[in-house]
């Protein structure tokens, strides 16, 4: 039997990719962004979410060891996107401190506080998502 998906509100059911922890995938973060805010006809989102997705896929190959990582887009309700990178690392995030040199790095997760509605990080028992959400309308 063929059936046909129909797209739903709220996102799900969500779209996701398995990637290499590797700087490179960051690329391939920013284009399942694009194609799910597309789907969801929330393009004007596309700009803040890739700088998001970017820095939450740097951080995952800079301070784990994973292997691979996992980027997740979803709407968990009609208000929000959310934005998670898995990896198999439990140390949690940490934000820096406004006297941290931040120079050269450091400044991925202010980026991200700055830049989301809300952020935070799930723990597994394997790992962990780091995720962040963006506010949108709903759809009328």
């Amino acid at each position: 039997m063929i059936v046909s998906a129909k797209p739903h509100h709220t996102g799900h059911p969500g779209y996701s990719e398995t990637l290499p922890g590797l700087e490179e995938s960051a690329e391939s973060a920013r284009k399942l962004v694009r194609t799910a805010l597309a789907a969801w006809y929330l393009e004007e989102l596309t700009d803040t979410a890739i700088l998001l997705v970017t820095e939450l896929v740097a951080n995952a190959v800079k301070h784990t060891n994973s292997r691979v990582i996992r980027v997740v887009i979803t709407r968990p309700s009609e208000r929000f996107v959310r934005i998670g990178v898995v990896d198999k690392a439990r140390v949690l995030p940490e934000l820096s401190k406004p006297g941290d040199d931040l120079l050269t790095s450091g400044r991925g997760l202010l980026l991200v506080d700055a830049l989301a509605e809300r952020w935070g990080t799930d723990l597994y028992r394997w790992g962990k998502q780091v995720w962040a959400e963006l506010f949108c309308e709903p759809a009328r």
